[in-house]
């Protein structure tokens, strides 16, 4: 993998909630439960992604690059990648949606008067939508309680 090529995953069954995190912090992470193991490794290998396991036969397979996560915990897998493979934890949170993984547009506050409540109409000047689902995101508490989470993250 080149060293100026954007990092990409694919994550296994095991890992959907660490797929989620990799998301939020905009990071190209494929996962699906539903694939196999020879899939995954197709995918991996035909897409240029770094394989994200929690199965140590897995994690072993010739030709595609892998990181065997050790832990269960999200704070200390992010710190492994981190520490593998250099992911960036400081990067801009919420450019990709968190269940179709595309990447975000933007969109003009007008043009979700009527999709969002009220109150954060009110309060929130900057909106995204996935193109893929329609999903839309702000940053609202969810943002700010994910930043404080990095930013613990990142003293350890």
């Amino acid at each position: 993998m080149e060293n100026d090529a954007p990092l990409k995953f694919i994550a296994d069954a095991m890992l959907g909630r660490l797929a989620k995190w990799l998301r939020i912090l905009g990071y190209d992470t494929l996962y699906s439960a539903k694939l196999d193991d020879l899939a995954l490794a197709r995918l991996a290998r035909i897409e240029k992604r770094i394989l994200l396991t929690r199965d140590e036969q897995l994690s072993r397979l010739r030709g595609i690059r892998s990181v065997l996560i050790r832990s269960d915990r999200i704070e200390e897998q992010l710190l492994q990648l981190w520490q593998e493979v250099n992911i960036n934890l400081n990067q801009e949170a919420f450019s990709r949606c968190l269940v179709c993984n595309a990447p975000l547009d933007a969109v003009a506050k007008e043009g979700v008067k009527d999709a969002v409540p009220p109150y954060v109409y009110s309060t929130q000047e900057q909106f995204s939508r996935c193109p893929e689902c329609g999903r839309l995101y702000w940053r609202g508490t969810h943002y700010e309680h994910i930043q404080r989470r990095l930013t613990a993250l990142l003293s350890r």
